[in-house]
């Protein structure tokens, strides 16, 4: 496994775990395998439903034998909780769903509603030791940049859409000005665009005797992009971590540079119908 380091001195692996759309009845026994796999890292969220499941695994592995200090656990708070009182709750809630005493890493979710206020909250949790890094996901660099200027704590790592279709390479320039690492979320961009199908990754595939996901998530690792990639067979789960053996050089970089579109393949942060949607959905699920 590799590792980088966050702006604070803490190790992050590169590859770990993503639980985002794993149903809570599956989570358990896939984060499980997960972690017999060898996996360090595991990402959930709030707002993903799976904190109690994930929470169950980890019991089971540090029963195992599995030392919680070779665990990188990381969950976000949700944005209706994205207040100072409502981050200390939030995360008292993750904290005994997940059964830990600290968590690695605490991100904002979304960049909505009182981001200041949590992170004010987030930052004492911090300076308590209850959580060894905090960070943000899904902010653009005008966000991060005011946020990373206003704060005593810059964000350690910003989590954000990143795959051959949509690179980031202007936001991942930012945020290495500010010390801010790239964790990418949709590396395969959930099969849109014919990902698994495309001709450059599959050529760039078979040149290496590898898949195009074990493509995808070297050539993000390649670039200092934690990936957490999510799958629930044991199979793909074993490919996705097996990226440490090979490098792609700089013919295959340049292929993989051709398909950038420069547009999300999901939606922007910044729209307005966005902002609002968002607002609709907490109101309707009560989150």
């Amino acid at each position: 496994m590799q590792y980088i380091t966050l702006n604070n001195g803490v190790k992050m692996p590169t590859l770990g775990y993503g639980t985002f759309q794993i149903p809570p009845q599956e989570t358990q026994k896939c984060v499980e395998t997960a972690l017999e796999l060898g996996y360090p890292l595991i990402d959930t969220a709030q707002s993903y439903f799976n904190e109690a499941q994930v929470g169950a695994a980890l019991k089971t592995a540090l029963k195992g034998g599995i030392k919680r200090e070779n665990l990188f656990i990381t969950t976000k708070l949700w944005v209706s909780y994205v207040s100072e009182e409502g981050a200390y709750k939030a995360f008292e809630d993750s904290l005994k769903k997940l059964g830990l005493d600290y968590l690695d890493l605490y991100l904002i979710h979304q960049p909505y509603n009182d981001i200041y206020g949590a992170w004010r909250a987030m930052s004492k949790l911090y300076k308590e030791g209850r959580i060894r890094a905090i960070g943000v996901s899904n902010f653009y660099p005008n966000v991060l940049v005011d946020f990373a200027l206003y704060n005593e704590i810059k964000p350690a790592i910003n989590q954000i859409e990143t795959h051959p279709f949509f690179q980031r390479e202007y936001e991942q320039k930012i945020h290495s000005k500010y010390g801010v690492a790239t964790n990418s979320w949709a590396s395969f961009a959930e099969g849109r665009n014919h990902l698994f199908e495309n001709a450059v990754l599959k050529q760039i595939a078979q040149k290496h005797n590898k898949n195009v996901a074990q493509v995808v998530l070297r050539w993000l690792v390649e670039r200092g992009i934690v990936v957490i990639p999510k799958s629930v067979r044991k199979e793909r789960m074993q490919e996705n971590i097996n990226i440490f053996d090979f490098k792609l050089d700089n013919a295959d970089k340049k292929a993989i540079s051709t398909l950038d579109t420069g547009k999300s393949l999901f939606f922007d942060h910044r729209d307005v119908e966005r902002v609002e949607w968002f607002y609709d959905l907490i109101k309707e699920r009560n989150l």
